[in-house]
C-alpha cells in the first residue's frame, strides 16, 4: 500500500479516537469541561472529519471497482486494523445510542446561544419549543448537547479510515497485477 493512503487512513483514525475521547468527556460525573462552551472544538473536529471522509470517497471511486471488491480488499488488511476500525465504529454508535437513549427522557435538549441569550428546546410542548435558559442551566446541559456533535465525526472518521485503506488495498493489488 502506499504511504498516501496509509497517512490518510491512519489520520482519520486518529481523528475518530480523538473525537470519541472528547465525547467521552462529556459524560455527568466528569465536571464541566471550559473546553465545551467555545464551539471551536467542534469546528476543529467535524471539518477536517468531513474533508477526509471526501477525500476517501474520491479515492474509493477512482478505484472503479465494485462493493464486493471493496470488501475483500478491507478483509485483506491486518486483523488489528480490522478490530481497531471496528471498536471505533462500534464505540460511536454505542455513543451515539447511549446518548439518544439518555436525551430521551431530558425535557431540554440542544443547548445553544442566540443573540447573547442562553436557549434550549424543549421537547415537552409542541408550539414555540425555544426556552431561555440561565448560563447554569446551559453550563449544564451543554456538554450532553456537545455528546452527539463529537460521535458523529467519531464514526465519519472510521468509516473514512476503512474506506482509504480498503482503496489502498485495491490499489497496491492493481500495481503488482500490472507488474506480472
Amino acid at each position: 500500500m502506499r504511504w498516501s493512503f496509509t497517512l490518510h487512513g491512519g489520520a482519520a483514525a486518529v481523528l475518530s479516537a480523538a473525537a470519541l475521547a472528547l465525547a467521552g468527556l462529556t459524560w455527568p460525573g466528569r465536571g464541566a469541561l471550559p473546553l465545551f462552551e467555545p464551539a471551536w472544538p467542534m469546528v476543529v473536529v467535524i471539518i477536517p472529519a468531513f474533508l477526509l471522509f471526501l477525500a476517501a470517497l474520491v479515492r474509493q471511486f477512482a478505484t472503479g471497482a465494485d462493493r464486493s471488491a471493496q470488501w475483500q480488499a478491507f478483509r485483506c488488511l491486518p486483523g488489528r486494523v480490522q478490530v481497531g476500525l471496528g471498536l471505533l465504529a462500534v464505540t460511536s454508535v454505542a455513543v451515539m445510542v447511549m446518548g439518544a437513549v439518555a436525551g430521551a427522557g431530558e425535557r431540554l435538549q440542544d443547548a445553544e446561544v442566540r443573540e447573547g441569550r442562553y436557549v434550549a428546546y424543549d421537547t415537552s410542548v409542541t408550539a414555540d419549543r425555544a426556552v431561555e435558559l440561565t448560563r447554569d442551566e446551559y453550563l449544564a446541559l451543554l456538554p450532553s448537547s456537545r455528546r452527539m456533535m463529537f460521535a458523529v465525526p467519531g464514526l465519519l472518521g472510521a468509516a473514512t479510515a476503512a474506506i482509504v485503506l480498503a482503496a489502498g488495498e485495491l490499489r497496491r493489488a492493481d500495481d503488482v497485477s500490472a507488474v506480472r
